[in-house]
């Protein structure tokens, strides 16, 4: 027998109260019947005794205190799948928003998601190319990874985010069984028909999954978007062993939506009005990704977000970067400068990189070049800091060679076009290039046997002049 509960104790902003409730359970869905007969979904959020706390997913306008009628379902809220999401849009709440209709579901899961044991877990080997060099050489992607983008209000985290899911691939050269899982969170309204329009333009949308949430979208509906992108993520990757690649953006709305939920139950807040689960309720979502023992498919994650007034220490990338497995770091003083994707090299790393690049993989001396690269760019920002002091007159021969090898660097190496996509082959060419440039005797984190192999100054000099 299912009860039907008649009118509400209380409504406060998304919430309503209801009282003389019994045997519902967390997360349980109820739908709310109005008295014009539309309905709403709603979600318990809080149990205390026979009073439960519901979170209207439609907005709580137009409910009444007498004559609203609640029926729980007995379920926490699930998500139909199938392979027919391939190629399909959706709202945050998992519904079909591009006039193609329902997806007729092989079954449906709680977008909550299972824990992973991690006995079953496997150690993440193996890259995903993008294309970039910089994120392809110097913070290799790996499957299996969580790997998030800091990047700052106005920079072009939106594009680089197109350009990878239209670009990336998995390392095998046929590339069958991959997809990507598109999840956007309070984006405007031109900012979503971008990535639409990108995505059908460049012929990928086929193995793409959007989960779109805009900005005028309710805020439970974005606190539910990743989840259901990452429910759609665990479906193809486990049971139907694809790799999938899932870009969340932009994951500082999400914690600002979960910061406006905490206000409106009353709960203590902790850093910057934030409540004190955020680190937990980052990690719900952003451990979901990973490969397990006995399947061939995997789930990777690109958490992207934007830092308030570019501080990497603000809640939200701080504790992103103790939950992920390294980041990539946008420079706003690079943007300024012309140079697309402006991914600062010093800050960004991939923790796991180091296991799935090399012979085998990428290329033997992919290692080589990037510990140089890295090496090289560095000893950059310190010949630049002099010349600032003395004058890059005063520099010495050497400083001069890293100035010119900084202009280089930025210009050939981080800077490539929107439309450029290229292989690691031509990535690490590129570095061994640049390297070149510099004398030899500078460069030392490289063995005799590549110098001899890879390092031609004579080239450098063909290409960059002198």
């Amino acid at each position: 027998m299912t009860l039907k509960y008649i009118g509400l104790s209380q409504i406060n902003g998304p919430l309503v109260v209801l009282e003389g409730v019994k045997d519902i359970s967390f997360d349980e869905i109820a739908v709310i019947k109005l008295d014009d007969g539309t309905r709403r979904f709603a979600r318990v959020v809080e149990i205390d005794s026979d009073k439960a706390v519901l979170q209207v997913f439609e907005g709580t306008n137009g409910l009444s205190l007498t004559n609203t009628e609640t029926q729980f379902s007995g379920r926490p809220m699930e998500l139909g799948l199938s392979t027919e999401i391939l190629g399909r849009v959706f709202n945050g709440s998992g519904r079909p928003i591009d006039g193609l209709g329902d997806v007729f579901a092989e079954k449906y899961a709680d977008i909550n998601g299972k824990p992973l044991n991690p006995v079953y877990r496997t150690y993440p080997r193996n890259y995903i190319n993008t294309g970039i060099s910089s994120i392809d050489a110097l913070a290799t992607l790996i499957r299996g990874q969580k790997l998030p983008i800091f990047s700052g209000s106005g920079l072009s985290h939106n594009k680089l985010a197109v350009q990878i899911v239209r670009q990336a691939k998995i390392a095998e050269k046929d590339g069958k069984g991959f997809a990507v899982v598109f999840g956007a969170m309070g984006v405007k309204n031109d900012v979503a028909d971008y990535f639409r329009r990108s995505f059908e333009e460049s012929g990928v949308l086929q193995r793409v999954v959007m989960f779109l949430n805009l900005s005028n979208d309710p805020i439970i509906e974005r606190i539910l978007t990743p989840r259901c992108a990452l429910t759609a993520a665990e479906y193809l990757a486990f049971e139907h062993n694809m790799h999938i690649l899932v870009i969340l953006t932009d994951m500082t709305s999400y914690a600002e939506a979960v910061r406006e939920f905490s206000s409106s139950k009353g709960e203590i807040p902790g850093r910057k009005g934030y409540p004190g689960y955020l680190y937990s309720d980052l990690a719900s979502l952003y451990e979901r990704a990973g490969i397990i023992k006995g399947s061939e498919g995997s789930v990777t994650q690109i958490p992207i977000l934007t830092m308030p007034n570019d501080d990497i220490t603000h809640p939200v990338p701080d504790l992103t970067g103790f939950i992920t497995e390294g980041q990539i770091v946008l420079d706003r003083a690079l943007d300024q400068k012309g140079i697309y994707p402006p991914v600062s090299v010093l800050p960004s790393l991939s923790r796991l990189m180091k296991d799935g690049i090399g012979e085998g993989f990428t290329r033997e001396d992919h290692s080589i070049v990037s510990n140089q690269l890295f090496a090289s760019y560095a000893k950059v920002q310190d010949a630049r800091a002099l010349a600032s002091v003395i004058g890059e007159e005063e520099l010495s021969a050497v400083d001069k060679s890293y100035l010119r090898f900084g202009r280089l660097f930025e210009k050939h190496f981080l800077s490539q076009s929107f439309e450029e996509n290229r292989s690691i082959d031509e990535t690490l060419d590129l570095g061994w290039l640049l390297l070149s440039a510099l004398p030899e005797s500078e460069l030392e984190r490289v063995d005799d046997e590549h110098i001899k192999k890879y390092y031609f100054p004579d080239k450098a000099r063909e290409i960059f002049g002198s």
